[in-house]
């Protein structure tokens, strides 16, 4: 996971990008036929300072290795902390330095 957090003006504008393949279950596999299971970013929560600055419930219609982008009133020098979880129950986190 890639995130960018710059801070001007009072508000901070969050870039990211999500690595997951997204798949919707509902292509199949070239060699078997066999459809792929599903495995899918459901929510992505991005938090700052202990506050919940950012929340999205996503599905099968996402693509793969999606690009998020977002803003919020806050000032550089602090962190930002992004997870997300798939419809598999996998989960990942990483932060960032807010410039």
């Amino acid at each position: 996971m890639k995130i960018k957090a710059k801070s001007k003006a009072g508000v901070v504008k969050v870039k990211m990008l999500l690595k997951h393949n997204m798949e919707s279950g509902r292509r199949k596999d070239k060699k078997t036929g066999n459809l792929i299971p599903a495995d899918y970013i459901t929510e992505v929560t991005a938090t700052a300072g202990g506050v919940q600055v950012f929340h999205a419930e996503l599905g099968t219609a996402i693509s793969k290795n999606p690009y998020i982008a977002f803003s919020y009133k806050g000032e550089s020098g602090g962190e930002i902390e992004v997870t997300w979880r798939d419809s598999k129950g996998g989960t990942k986190t990483a932060t960032a330095t807010i410039k």
